[in-house]
């Protein structure tokens, strides 16, 4: 890796490490399979690697799948949600009567901020059947949950009211749940990024709060996060690229009665399609000879001059946040009991 980029030069918001490897072509490893049309790919960053990339050391599990408004593609990408969140709270050496506490970041006022609450409201809360001493199943464990506002409504950094819930209850695992930020369209409410390294609530939109992790909590952290918006300077330079890998498919498809577009499976036609640098210098200019970075740093430094770098989610975000909060907290309740839930 002697030749990369370092990113702490660029402000590149995105709460993805894998959009952070892939945007700028890092040469780091990556262990991928698929289930179905579900995509997992596996991260361990390093020291060095973490200097590069400007992400925390640790483990970054990226689930990535076309949709959840389905039925059937929603219990496939809950399914391998489960499978990986397991095997991540095993690696850690979290025993199964460990005791577990579930924060939900985020607005639960604002639609694409709403994940955190939203999953919270569902999860199987049992901390109080034990402290009554109820007749529990021995397949629960014992669980408790809350959302904590943002600091704009409560005047509380984030990281202090967990520290206290901490410091009280003394879990031996948080799991923290929160909305994030994206630096490609494709990855908008089609992605779950699992890590062992905790959370710089707000980061993904530059309104970065202190770090919640086992760092600065004394206990293994668990974030598990799902992008929902994503910058207009990101939407202008995934459109440029599209168009290019649009009028190449054109090119090479119009004399030969193949050319189909439609919206159901144009991206799989044109994704590996892409015009010559002297195409793209005939069509675009001195634009479409500049490099990915230089182009993503001139977009980003027009719209930020003149404050149009809007942070956008997609329209149909009140309906899919719902459904991506039922496989969050599904997924929670059956990977931290061995009871039905």
């Amino acid at each position: 890796m002697g030749h990369e980029i370092d990113l702490k030069n660029y402000e590149i918001r995105t709460d993805l490490v894998l959009d952070t490897i892939e945007n700028n072509e890092m040469n780091i490893k990556t262990d991928t399979y698929n289930d179905g049309n579900v995509k997992v790919t596996k991260v361990n960053v390093d020291e060095d690697s973490s200097r590069i990339i400007n992400k925390k050391v640790g483990n970054y599990i990226t689930i990535e799948f076309d949709d959840v408004t389905d039925t059937e593609n929603k219990n496939k990408v809950e399914v391998v949600f489960v499978n990986e969140l397991k095997e991540m709270i095993y690696s850690l050496g979290i025993k199964e009567d460990a005791t577990v506490l579930v924060i939900g970041l985020g607005n639960a006022k604002s639609t694409p901020d709403s994940l955190g609450p939203k999953v919270i409201e569902n999860i199987l809360v049992t901390r109080h059947l034990f402290i009554l001493d109820e007749d529990v199943s021995s397949g629960i464990r014992e669980v408790s949950a809350m959302s904590p506002g943002v600091m704009a409504s409560t005047g509380i950094e984030t990281v202090d009211i967990v520290t206290s819930i901490v410091d009280k209850i003394k879990p031996s695992l948080l799991l923290i749940i929160d909305a994030l930020a994206a630096s490609t369209i494709g990855r908008i409410n089609k992605s779950i990024q699992i890590t062992d390294t905790g959370i710089h609530p707000g980061s993904g939109v530059g309104n970065m709060r202190k770090e919640i992790s086992s760092d600065t909590l004394g206990i293994p952290v668990i974030a598990i996060g799902i992008p929902t918006v994503v910058e207009s300077s990101t939407i202008v330079y995934d459109t440029i690229n599209y168009l290019f890998k649009h009028i190449s498919y054109i090119k090479d498809n119009q004399n030969m009665n193949k050319l189909i577009v439609n919206r159901y499976n144009y991206l799989d036609k044109i994704k590996d399609k892409d015009l010559t640098m002297e195409e793209k210098k005939e069509m675009a200019g001195l634009l479409g000879q500049l490099s990915d970075t230089d182009k993503k740093n001139l977009i980003n430094e027009v719209l930020n001059a003149l404050n149009y770098n809007f942070i956008v989610t997609p329209k149909e975000v009140d309906f899919q946040i719902e459904r991506l909060a039922s496989v969050i907290s599904s997924g929670i309740n059956r990977s931290l009991h061995k009871e039905e839930v």
